[in-house]
């Protein structure tokens, strides 16, 4: 049966029954909204010229049918797929992961889909090969977690492929975007705050070498004990796992000069209590221990660790507005790059120095 035409725009009593036995389409809308098909595109892109009162009618007739627009039939529309792509390493740690789920949230808010790589390796081929695999699959926007400075210099090579990029963590040049957590700030607090507890130095198990956050928080660290005048000892590096910072703990818990110890993210610092238990040194009472992210567990560990809170829900969320500005704006627009805040979360782990 063929339904009859409507009575004019927002007609009342028309419903998806009218149309049972086939999905409704966009001339269904058209028909009962009384308006073209053109009309009923322009609403479903947000085209400015559409009249309220016309936006509304199309939307009460989508919603009547229960009409549910093609992503494809958008894309052509558009010329838009409504796909972002994202590249990420390491993605089983805590930080990535959570600035993943974010993206994905804020995404999905937005109306977009996102395909996600997640790479094992970060050699130069890789990354560039997961770069030209999203671009060819017609993502209109890339997100890449950079961790790693070589992994910086790969994505560089990509930008003269015309897709718009996001970067997290190592910047590439002088036009793409970057966001970050302020890995210099929270290092320096996590550092002045032994310090302010009477602490004579503080030692410091580093992430390994060539990780941006690990580089930043390394020399942070360093350029705040030199400005209190203070010695600067030899850092240890670490892998990022608390196997690596058991290691370095065990090494450290035999110098009895060591008192106060900043390890450069959370899991290095399990590690690091762990290997102060086992040498029968207590935390804080001959140990201070500060570590970095405030993973979900880290109010848990024994004793709760005092650490440096990073949001990466923002870092997610932030990155994600920021490459939907890129895809929306105008071309030739200059670089933003945006440093999200990072907190110091005092627990029992840090205290003043044993009294000598």
């Amino acid at each position: 049966m063929t339904p009859s035409a409507p009575d004019g725009p927002g007609s009342k009593g028309r419903s998806r029954r009218n149309f049972a036995g086939a999905r409704p389409v966009m001339a269904d809308v058209a028909r009962l909204a009384g308006v073209s098909k053109q009309t009923v595109s322009r609403v479903l892109n947000d085209h400015p010229a559409v009249r309220p009162e016309t936006r509304e009618a199309v939307s009460e007739a989508m919603r009547a049918l229960g009409y549910r627009p093609s992503r494809s039939a958008r894309s052509l529309a558009s010329g838009r797929t409504r796909m972002l792509g994202v590249i990420s390493f390491d993605a089983a740690r805590y930080g990535p992961a959570s600035i993943l789920t974010a993206i994905n949230t804020a995404a999905q808010e937005a109306g977009y889909l996102v395909s996600s790589i997640a790479l094992d390796t970060a050699d130069h081929d890789t990354v560039v090969e997961a770069v030209d695999r999203l671009s060819a699959e017609g993502a209109d926007g890339v997100i890449a977690i950079a961790p790693q400075l070589w992994v910086g210099r790969a994505l560089a090579e990509t930008t003269g492929l015309g897709t718009p990029l996001v970067v997290l963590e190592s910047a590439l040049d002088e036009d793409t975007p970057l966001v970050t957590g302020d890995s210099r700030t929270g290092a320096r607090k996590a550092t002045e705050h032994l310090l302010g507890l009477g602490h004579a130095t503080v030692w410091h198990i580093a992430g390994p070498t060539g990780w941006t956050s690990a580089d930043h928080r390394l020399a942070s660290w360093q350029s705040t004990l030199r400005a209190a005048g203070t010695a600067v000892p030899a850092p240890l590096v670490g892998d990022w796992s608390a196997d690596s910072g058991y290691r370095l703990g065990r090494s450290l818990a035999r110098r009895p000069e060591v008192t106060a110890v900043f390890a450069s993210n959370d899991q290095m610092a399990l590690g690091l209590l762990h290997a102060l238990h086992d040498a029968g040194r207590s935390v804080p009472g001959d140990v201070s221990v500060v570590g970095y992210d405030d993973v979900p567990e880290a109010a848990h560990f024994l004793p709760p660790l005092t650490t440096v809170r990073t949001d990466f829900a923002e870092i997610g969320t932030r990155s994600l507005r920021l490459l939907l500005d890129r895809i929306d704006g105008p071309g030739g627009r200059p670089r933003v790059d945006t440093l999200v805040p990072v907190d110091l979360v005092v627990r029992a782990s840090s205290g003043p120095p044993p009294a000598r």
